[in-house]
């Protein structure tokens, strides 16, 4: 299917530290692409994939797996440790939980994850209908654009596909079963006000990880959507930071992801 302009993967070749940037569910690339701009402008090697099913019609959602959609970002973070001595994984919402995964499954190999509202679990009372619903309702309405800065749009889907998001629900099971195997250094921004993530997913993430270090950042002025809100600037400035100390002590130790 025709891919929704602007909701095209992003690439920028760059050092020997890369970035590989994951979108959420129901959204696109568009949502990454100015954190992956100021990473690039700032020296990284970066890349933000599409999701399969993403950036098109929310009907193609339907037809794919949380397993394509961590395929697709393997499949990325392979790709820059293959010309990069070190790459982190970043993620908004579940693009995060992805993260989470992969730093699970690939463990030293990733440098460092950084997650923007990532999710978890949910506290919808609905939510146990889901199982039911997906079998013969194929989408409801969605929550899209949770942005506190006025105009500006995520390119996201409008319609929540239910056969997709009940596979979203296994990711979320699978990944909190192995939070423990997430050691690496871990990076976490939280939105002070989130109409689709609850608070839960981060108490959840900082009780169960593994990481030595692990630092939280409330970001007071945003919603869901927060790398295109007011605090924009907050999680580049600070994500960059996180990058180049941990890169730098990486390398003096001697450690190469090449």
């Amino acid at each position: 299917m025709p891919v929704v302009p602007g909701a095209e993967p992003f690439a920028a070749d760059g050092g020997p530290v890369g970035a590989v940037l994951c979108h959420g569910f129901t959204g696109s690339p568009w949502s990454m692409r100015p954190w992956g701009d100021y990473l690039a402008a700032a020296g990284l090697t970066v890349a933000g994939p599409r999701l399969p099913g993403h950036g098109t019609r929310w009907q193609e959602l339907n037809q794919t797996h949380w397993e394509d959609w961590y395929a697709e970002l393997e499949r990325n973070f392979d790709r820059l440790r293959s010309r990069c001595d070190h790459v982190f994984v970043m993620g908004l919402s579940v693009g995060g939980t992805l993260c989470l995964r992969l730093a699970e499954q690939r463990g030293s190999e990733v440098a460092g994850v950084v997650v923007v509202n990532a999710q978890l679990i949910t506290e919808r009372k609905d939510a146990r209908f889901l199982p039911l619903l997906a079998s013969f309702v194929p989408s409801l309405p969605g929550v899209v654009d949770d942005i506190n800065k006025p105009g500006v749009t995520e390119r996201g889907y409008h319609r929540l596909p239910l056969k997709a998001a009940r596979s979203l629900t296994r990711l979320w099971t699978v990944t909190r079963s192995d939070l423990g195997r997430v050691t690496q250094p871990l990076l976490v921004f939280r939105s002070r006000v989130d109409h689709v993530v609850e608070p839960v997913s981060t108490r959840l993430l900082m009780d169960a990880v593994g990481s030595q270090e692990v630092a939280e950042v409330v970001l007071e002025n945003s919603y869901h959507v927060a790398t295109l809100d007011n605090d924009a600037p907050l999680i580049f400035e600070r994500s960059l930071e996180f990058v180049r100390a941990h890169a730098a002590e990486a390398t003096a130790g001697g450690g190469s992801g090449s």
